[in-house]
């Protein structure tokens, strides 16, 4: 026997701490009405879980809390306990159980705790657990919140009343089997969630998949352009190898001939040193220099003496010129030009006039007019006759005085052209002489001369080599620095290990010449180019970084195949655990089902002094509609879908009646026959305990009798608590509890030993 006590405090009418020792086989627990009895099934059923308050006679967790009275004030937590022996370990861990409570004890102490906003909390021992941790505990030993153990009045009937199904929920709950629905539950649960889970892997890996090939493209891209750089990284080494000794041989050569330019450099200081012979030699330059003065002072002179000529031409002119004029004037004084006549000469004679005609005009008359005319004539002539007698004299003196002053410009220019003349003379003699010793000099000249053409024409000769070799230099340079760009560019393609490339061996076919053909040479680097145009039209780029992601994506894909073959795995060996429990549970369904058809029909015929009773695995075709359409449519459309279900069957056959179907039974015989099924069920498998609220409340002194003996038979097995009014019930139990109720509204419990008992009933 495992059950040992039972602790109230708080709950429902026990507003007081509350212990029930139920360690003997049978406990009646009595009292009068509304006493509080059924609080003590109902407690048993809020420490194992219940979780219907309907089955607990409450709307919520705070109607389980003592509510208080006149005497007592409200409780705000209500706690009940159930404490079991473990001192055989029958709670212990067992293997493939997920819990991790600790139930390694003596002693085992289930408590429940409901408070006033209506939280619950469970504890095992103390330690504060889940409702699944309580169930898990429990299950091993057909203990549950509403199983079969716990029986109330209105419930005897209920096996009776429910479908095939939940027949066969109770009986499965009754034969321990709820495990088994509890691993199938949670099989399926971890299906469910393994279906789940390897739908999401293929998803993920279809939304990968796209990207993958994309990768892998660029990966083949990749690998191919790491091919072409394995091959351009050979050309780059034989390339350049064959251009390194080429670019040597050829700076080597040219170095070599430098020697042309030093030789022309001397040359070059031999036709300076003889041009300065030729051009500045002391009596070449003197005779030059004086040739050159003479020249020019002979040149000046001539220039001078035209000078002088057109002056002296000019001067003659000018006295031919004046004498005619002179004797023109001697000859007529006529023709002489008068003088200038000044202003105030010709205002004098003005005004001497005007007098006379104003004078002529106050006369009035033409005596006087004509008069006056004559005098003005006279004026007229007058005045003509000073200045003709005044410009002649002028004139005769002026005209002297001129040809005075040109003849002796004359005769001075005439001295100077004469000494102009001896100069010249002079000079073309002196120019004479000096050209006769220069005709001498030029024999002494023409040896040097011949040597000067002779140095100039080798200096052409090697002008023209070095000017060969210059262009050699550059195109050298040129080579040079195409050479360096090129290396630069091939390490920043193929890498660092390219500076080795004259480490690199040639194959014997392809010696190395150090005077190679550029043809081959240009061969190879067109070949090394194009492979660069085509690496360049890969436009592969980032690398590095497209490998770490195709290595990702692909070791993500990995793992996604790897984890939905682990997945499809798990999923058949649930599926296989499933099918494997459901085949155990249906086996030992059957057999446990075949035991209570022996007990059944045992305690019904004990029951009914005959008959037979039995239980069968019946299957009945269940329809389901769709929600969404109305009966109309039902019918119109036949929409339902079907469904098989599979139940218990409970047949009976009284003795003398050939009654069989449970509807057609009275109240009394429907109570014997749920008792019966109920007794059969818990011997079969049986519980550590049965709680009984009033299930004989219904039978008549005969049949209590009955009930009696099979509580006596029942209690080799489990403990049995009993709440009854019944007194022969009562005489079956080892311990009584009365509970009892005052005017404070407290359930209060009386212990009464047997022989109290009985008379207390009576």
């Amino acid at each position: 026997m495992y059950l040992k006590r039972l602790e109230l405090s708080g709950f429902k009418s026990f507003a007081k701490k509350t212990i029930l020792e139920l360690d003997s086989p049978i406990t009646a627990i009595v009292g009068p009405n509304g006493s509080g009895k059924s609080n003590v099934a109902e407690a048993v059923r809020f420490v194992l879980g219940e979780q219907s308050m309907k089955s607990l006679r409450g709307k919520s967790g705070t109607d389980l809390i003592f509510k208080g009275s006149k005497a007592h004030g409200a409780l705000g937590r209500g706690a009940v306990s159930i404490i079991f022996d473990n001192r055989k370990r029958v709670f212990a861990k067992r293997e493939g159980e997920e819990t991790g409570i600790n139930v390694d004890f003596d002693e085992i102490i289930i408590s429940r705790e409901v408070y006033g906003d209506g939280a619950n909390s469970y504890l095992v021992n103390g330690s504060q657990v889940r409702l699944k941790d309580i169930m898990e505990i429990l299950a091993p030993l057909n203990i549950g919140s509403s199983g079969h153990h716990i029986i109330s009045q209105g419930e005897a009937d209920k096996i009776l009343n429910s479908s095939i199904k939940d027949r066969k929920e109770m009986i499965e709950d009754a034969l321990g089997l709820r495990v088994y629905q509890y691993k199938i539950i949670e099989s399926e649960r971890k299906l469910e969630k393994t279906n789940e889970n390897i739908k999401e892997a293929e998803s993920l890996r279809r939304e990968l998949a796209p990207h993958i090939a994309f990768l892998k493209k660029q990966m083949e891209k990749i690998e191919k352009a790491r091919e072409m750089r394995e091959e351009l990284k050979r050309l780059y080494f034989e390339y350049f190898k064959r251009e390194d000794a080429y670019l040597k041989a050829v700076g080597n050569k040219l170095e070599n001939e430098g020697a042309v330019r030093k030789e022309l450099n001397q040359l070059d200081s031999e036709i300076a040193a003889l041009k300065r012979e030729l051009s500045l030699s002391p009596e070449n330059e003197a005779s030059n220099k004086k040739r050159s003065e003479s020249e020019d002072s002979l040149q000046s002179a001539r220039n001078k003496k035209d000078e002088l000529s057109r002056k002296l031409g000019r001067l003659e002119g000018m006295i031919e010129l004046e004498e005619e004029r002179a004797g023109e004037k001697e000859h007529s004084s006529g023709n002489l030009g008068l003088s200038m006549v000044t202003i105030y000469e010709v205002e004098a004679v003005a005004k001497e006039i005007t007098d006379l005609a104003d004078r002529a005009l106050l006369e009035g008359n033409i005596s006087f007019f004509q008069k006056t005319i004559l005098e003005i004539k006279e004026v007229i002539k007058g005045f003509l006759k000073r200045k003709r007698e005044f410009d002649n004299k002028a004139v005769h003196n002026k005209i002297a005085e001129k040809l005075k002053g040109l003849k002796e410009e004359r005769e001075k220019i005439q001295k100077e052209l004469d000494v102009c003349l001896r100069e010249e003379e002079r000079l073309a003699l002196e120019i004479e002489k000096i050209k006769e010793l220069q005709e001498g000099a030029k024999e002494n000249l023409r040896d040097k001369e011949r040597s000067f053409f002779e140095l100039s024409s080798k200096r052409s000769e090697l002008s023209s080599r070095v000017g060969i070799i210059a262009l050699k230099e550059e195109k050298l340079r040129s080579e040079e620095e195409d050479f360096r760009r090129e290396f630069e560019e091939a390490v920043v393609l193929v890498g660092e290990e390219i500076k080795g490339y004259r480490d690199f061996v040639l194959t014997p076919d392809t010696p190395l010449l150090l005077e190679e053909e550029r043809v081959p040479q240009e061969d190879r680097r067109k070949k090394i180019e194009r492979i660069k145009i085509r690496l360049e039209d890969a436009g592969i780029g980032q690398t590095e970084e497209i490998e770490n992601e195709y290595r990702a994506t692909s070791t993500r894909d990995k793992f996604l195949e790897t984890e939905i073959t682990d997945l499809k795995g798990s999923k058949t060996s649930l599926e296989g655990l499933i099918a494997e429990l459901k085949e155990k549970l249906d086996i030992e369904f059957k057999n446990g089902v075949s035991k209570i058809n022996k007990e059944f029909t045992e305690f019904f015929h004990g029951m009914f002094g005959g008959g037979t009773a039995s239980l069968s695995v019946a299957r009945r075709e269940k329809k389901h509609y769709r929600s969404d359409i109305d009966e109309e449519e039902r019918e119109l459309f036949d929409k339902e879908e079907k469904e098989i279900e599979e139940g218990i069957e409970i047949n009976v056959s009284l003795p003398q009646k050939r009654i069989k179907d449970l509807t057609m039974l009275s109240g009394g015989e429907r109570a014997l026959t749920s008792i019966a099924l109920l007794f059969a069920i818990t011997q079969v498998n049986p519980p550590p305990f049965l709680v009984l609220d009033e299930t004989d409340a219904a039978l008549d002194e005969a049949n209590s009798r009955k009930y009696g003996e099979m509580l006596g038979t029942l209690s080799k097995l489990s403990h049995l608590i009993v709440i009854t009014h019944n007194r022969e019930t009562m005489s079956h139990a080892s311990v009584l509890y009365g509970i009892t109720m005052g005017a404070d509204g407290i359930s209060r419990i009386l212990s009464v030993k047997f022989d109290e008992a009985v008379e207390y009933a009576k």
